[in-house]
Order: structure tokens, then sequence, then C-alpha cells
């Protein structure tokens, strides 16, 4: 039975369900910071899914990429999936750009995280209608 890892419910807000894929929205308005979590339960890496659902979960990670680019249009996007600390698969996908506090370190740990406003949590959920 797939269950949302603790650390993700406490630090992100959701922003859909894809057909593989919870999609959520780390709480830190620093930067647009996604991830991408397939719901199977166990799965710790990418390799741990079943062939159609490695694809489907592919498939997925491009189009909230493609989304990235056309709503934020960033300087690069970091894709990334570490787990150390919560090693449910989960994938990154920041939206970076040379003006954003961090530029050009990694954002894990540099800074404290400055919450969305509501607002600003609902024109962006926007985008995954």
């Amino acid at each position: 039975m797939f269950e949302l890892a603790k650390e993700l419910q406490r630090d992100c807000i959701l922003m859909a369900e894809w057909p593989l894929c919870t999609v959520l929205l780390m709480n830190d308005s620093q930067y647009p910071w996604f991830i991408l979590v397939p719901r199977v339960a166990g799965a710790k890496e990418v390799i741990d899914l079943p062939e159609p659902q490695q694809i489907q979960f592919w498939q997925e990670s491009a189009k909230l990429s493609r989304l990235l680019q056309d709503t934020f249009m960033p300087d690069k996007l970091n894709v990334a999936a570490l787990g150390n600390m919560v090693p449910q698969l989960h994938v990154h996908h920041i939206a970076r750009f040379k003006t954003d506090i961090a530029w050009p370190k990694p954002v894990w740990g540099l800074f404290s995280a400055k919450p969305y406003e509501d607002k600003e949590i609902a024109k962006i959920k926007a985008n995954f209608v």
C-alpha cells in the first residue's frame, strides 16, 4: 500500500495527481521546486519500477520539466533523485535562475525555507489543471 513519506507530507504542497505520480511543490518560495513521486509502495530507485512504469515515470518527468520551462523560463532545470534523507523514490525538479539566492550552488540546506502565501500557491496550482 503506497503512503507518501512523512517528510514530503510535512514539507510539500499537493499540486496534482498524474497517472503514475503525485506532483508536489516544496513549500519554499525562493525556488520553483517540484517533486515527482511515483505512487508505488516500496520503490526507492527508478529501477525498482516495472519497465512500463519506468516509461510512464520518464514521460511524466518530461511533462513536468516542460511545464517548468514554459511557466518559469529558468536559466537551468535541475532534476535529481537523491534519497539520502527520504528513501522513498522521489525526483526533484527545480527551476534555477542565475538570480536565485543559492546560484550556482545546490538549494539544499543553504537557506531557511520561506513558505508560499496562499495566493501564490493558487497561481502555481492553476498551471496543473
